[in-house]
């Protein structure tokens, strides 16, 4: 076997992994499928110092751990337990609660990224609810797919759009300008969704007292947070090094006199940074091979271009729930496709919308299913797959008009 053979033989591995959730028989998750691939290229020689220079895209890593900080922050000061126990010890009827989940969801994720916002809020929001006699199931959904939702709406709301965002040097505005209406739209579909699958909701009792209380929230630390978010906003909308600028914010973090430095960083998602780098790796090593030239030739001969917006929102939709939408958005743009003003836009919002289809779709929404099932409440295929699959459908072809109407 020589050594582009290999090569593409560890990518078709991995890639598999990536779309199993883990290699069968073992416990190796995504993270270490994608390591694992990376250390047996390096080993036989496929991966080198100056391939791992030009692939592995050290400013996107240090954005993403930036934001991370950012989101540690925030999430120290209690703001995210005290939102969520409010929810749940309101008053008010449950569409209006549900109406309340989607939107603070939705609104946190394009700033604070959709898995932290998933994370924090699910196993309080889970208890207050069952309290109330109300099941967590369609909340927990509809949490999942309105932080998805509204993370597609900014370039630092998830991981892809990050990446895509870096590779482009997309500025915040003008990104929000394209992609906010449309994730508007879908978290309006997800609560139409989860409206009409619920119509009956039953009766909810009074609000225990402990949530009454309220968890304490430390208002200095949220302070420090929001100051901290709105810095993050102003480099993503000048040209300026936003690595750099954005490290600068995640070191002021750092100093805190509440927090320790193992504190904070303990909260900092180390998996998915590692994920993010051996994907680089992985198909770094592969566009080095002429592997990629061969399938787009292919692709071509059946008249599929991956940059025109019917394919690509087909591939994102096929994609972002087989092997998920950062390996996804990782494999795209090592294929060097072309992807230009339109695309790269588009590429962030299909691939994000897309996730809230199946429970494997997104990150976010296995966090949310597992962090449920913490609090006894169980979340199956089914249960999500009725909300998510046509809350995707509709919110991609609104999408899909959305931008072609805009972008021509």
């Amino acid at each position: 076997m020589n050594l582009e053979t290999l090569v593409v033989a560890v990518f078709a591995a991995v890639y598999l992994g990536m779309a199993l959730g883990r290699w069968p028989g073992t416990r190796i998750d995504r993270t270490g499928v994608a390591l694992i691939g990376a250390i047996a290229l390096a080993t036989v020689g496929a991966v080198d110092a100056e391939l791992l220079r030009r692939t592995v895209d050290l400013p996107t890593l240090a954005i993403l751990f930036a934001l991370m900080v950012l989101s540690s922050q925030v999430t120290a000061s209690g703001f995210f337990e005290r939102v969520s126990a409010a929810i749940a010890a309101s008053t008010a009827a449950p569409p209006v609660i549900l109406a309340l989940v989607i939107a603070v969801a939705g609104l946190l994720a394009a700033v604070l990224t959709n898995d932290v916002v998933v994370w924090a809020m699910t196993p309080v929001l889970v208890r207050g609810l069952r309290e109330r006699g109300l099941d967590p199931r369609p909340f927990v959904i509809a949490l999942a797919a309105a932080a998805n939702a509204g993370s597609a709406a900014t370039v630092i709301g998830n991981p892809q759009n990050l990446l895509i965002g870096e590779t482009a040097s997309l500025a915040f505005w003008p990104f929000l300008a394209i992609c906010g209406v449309p994730a508007a739209a879908a978290m309006a579909i997800v609560f139409l969704v989860v409206f009409w699958q619920c119509r009956r909701w039953p009766a909810q009792g009074p609000a225990p007292a402990r949530l009454a209380a309220r968890p304490a929230i430390d208002r200095g630390m949220l302070a420090k947070g929001v100051l901290a978010a709105l810095a993050i906003i102003v480099v993503f909308s000048l040209p300026v090094e936003r690595w750099v600028w954005s490290l600068g914010v995640a070191g002021l973090l750092l100093l805190s006199r509440q927090l320790s430095t193992r504190q904070m960083l303990s909260m900092v998602d180390w998996h998915l940074l590692l994920l993010f780098a051996s994907l680089f790796v992985v198909t770094g090593a592969l566009a080095g091979t002429g592997a990629i030239a061969a399938t787009l030739a292919s692709l071509r001969q059946w008249n599929l271009d991956l940059a025109a917006m019917p394919v690509l929102a087909a591939a994102a939709l096929l994609g972002s729930n087989t092997i998920g939408n950062v390996p996804l958005v990782t494999l795209l743009l090592a294929l060097d496709l072309g992807l230009g003003a339109k695309q790269l836009p588009a590429l962030a919002l299909f691939s994000t919308l897309a996730g809230n289809l199946l429970i494997v779709g997104s990150i976010a929404n296995i966090i949310a299913v597992e962090r449920a099932a913490a609090e006894g409440v169980r979340i199956g295929f089914i249960d999500y797959a009725r909300i998510g699959v046509p809350a995707t459908l509709l919110s991609l072809t609104f999408a899909y008009v959305w931008l072609v109407s805009i972008l021509g």
